[in-house]
């Protein structure tokens, strides 16, 4: 086999290879994904809360792989949304004092934030505040990808 051949054939493999391994990392959270809350389980969360906000595409560091869109609900016991993510690895649900669009606001102020949970799915959610965390003391909710340190989305509630 001639050098030029066997170098196409290495790279052709390793393109391929690589595609193959960017599209598991992207399917493989919807596959293992557990069934989305109901729009009537979101509704009842909904109508109990005290605050709502927004996720919005057209935020800073949102782009066509990293975005939310929808309506959150927050309470004193569980923040809700309806609507739909991006969908990927590793999402974590945070509460921040200020509003963040970006990813470098947010490992600024990452040590003055909350951590609420995990989010695994991405039509709807529902994430239980964990006891002694007041979402009153904080005005935003974000989304962020744990993983690969990527900023999804972001909602002002107050």
């Amino acid at each position: 086999m001639k050098t030029k051949s066997f170098i196409l054939l290495l790279a052709s493999h390793g393109i391929v290879g690589a595609l193959g391994f960017a599209g598991g990392i992207y399917t493989l959270p919807i596959l293992i994904a557990p069934d989305a809350p109901t729009e009537a389980q979101v509704s009842a969360v909904a109508a109990a809360a005290t605050y709502t906000g927004e996720f919005r595409r057209d935020l800073q560091d949102s782009d066509a792989l990293h975005w939310g869109e929808g309506p959150v609900s927050v309470s004193p016991t569980s923040i809700s949304h309806r609507g739909k993510l991006a969908p990927g690895p590793d999402y974590k649900l945070y509460l921040s004092p200020e509003f963040i669009e970006t990813e470098r606001d947010f490992n600024r102020l990452k040590s003055r934030m909350t951590l609420v949970g995990d989010v695994k799915t991405f039509n709807n959610f529902l994430v239980p505040v964990p006891p002694g965390v007041d979402p009153s003391q904080y005005t935003t909710v974000i989304v962020w990808c744990e993983t690969f340190g990527e900023f999804i989305t972001s909602a002002r509630y107050k």
